[in-house]
């Protein structure tokens, strides 16, 4: 938090001041100073990004300025301004968005289970504190109500505060926001959605156990018949290909149709990240999409999705495509 310093000159004090009121004015004239706010990760006005996850390697970003840092009850937060990305959101110590290109995932997560989707009317959102998520979902006109359910109301604050142009999906009167966590969240909701996407933080720490079977399990249970997931899919085909093998397993043991998309994104490790698509419906090809706007709606409402990119992110190298049979 950004802390002040209140400094009072009484040392320049002299007893030949022009008047008693002048003097007393500048002693009760209060000079701040700010105090820089620092954190372990920016070094040299550089922020690092290094984790066990990407090892050999690391992602920075020049930082202009930073803006906030706490600690939530969950995790440690970050909020900074970079030269050349906007504002940037940390979690412990690892970039979740920046104003440049949050886009690209945002809209890709979303909208490659929106429109496998013949026409979803209800819609949850795990995680995804940023509201992000929820701007892309109520694009939507058929979308009646939009919960989303985050553990850490941290994240869904500052967001509001610093990223506003992410956070302005929590103004849409469909949008419900609960602040929980979301596997218990899950337990009492039964064939209530049409869609749910999973956007969740790297799979270590708190946000591990949404990688796996049991929480893929609820996730079925809670959809309607002919329902769709996404979520996050284990990072990248370049950094984690057996981390994504072992979740598309897990999923294809719960689902009958689960595959793996990814979209392009500078920020995030190795400028790639990747998402699992899944479907209750058996006969359900979510490679293509049920439906589409039209070319001037999608320019209108999207940056980087579209009807053409939804079956492109499908489409994956040889040595993913073989990793992933």
């Amino acid at each position: 938090m950004k802390e002040y310093t209140k400094r009072v000159a009484f040392d320049n004090l002299q007893s030949d001041r022009p008047s008693f009121p002048a003097t007393i004015a500048t002693l009760l004239r209060p000079t701040f100073v700010m105090g820089e706010i620092t954190h372990p990760t920016i070094q040299d006005g550089w922020f690092r990004e290094i984790s066990d996850m990407w090892p050999g390697q690391a992602m920075t970003l020049k930082v202009k300025k930073v803006l906030h840092h706490e600690k939530s009850q969950y995790q440690d937060v970050l909020i900074f301004e970079s030269t050349n990305y906007g504002t940037v959101l940390v979690l412990d110590n690892v970039i979740q968005c920046t104003e440049r290109d949050e886009f690209s995932y945002q809209e890709m997560i979303t909208h490659l289970a929106m429109n496998a989707h013949p026409n979803p009317k209800k819609v949850l959102v795990i995680g995804g504190g940023d509201g992000g998520v929820l701007r892309e979902v109520v694009k939507h006109d058929c979308v009646e109500e939009a919960v989303l359910c985050d553990i850490d109301e941290a994240v869904i604050r500052l967001s509001k505060q610093y990223l506003p142009g992410m956070a302005a999906g929590f103004e849409h009167p469909a949008v419900k926001v609960h602040v929980g966590d979301g596997f218990k969240f899950l337990e009492d909701r039964k064939h209530e959605f049409d869609v749910i996407i999973t956007d969740s933080s790297d799979p270590e720490g708190p946000a591990e156990n949404l990688f796996q079977k049991p929480y893929f399990e609820l996730l079925r249970d809670a959809l309607r018949d002919g329902g769709v997931i996404t979520t996050q899919g284990s990072e990248n085909q370049w950094l984690h290909i057996e981390l994504i093998s072992q979740l598309k397993k897990a999923c294809k043991e719960v689902f009958p149709v689960a595959e793996y998309a990814y979209t392009t994104i500078p920020t995030y490790p190795s400028g790639q990240i990747g998402f699992m698509v899944c479907c209750k419906d058996p006969d359900r090809d979510v490679k293509k999409p049920l439906r589409a706007w039209s070319t001037e709606d999608e320019e209108r409402l999207c940056k980087y999705y579209s009807k053409e990119i939804h079956e492109a992110a499908f489409v994956l190298p040889i040595f993913a495509r073989k990793a992933l049979r």
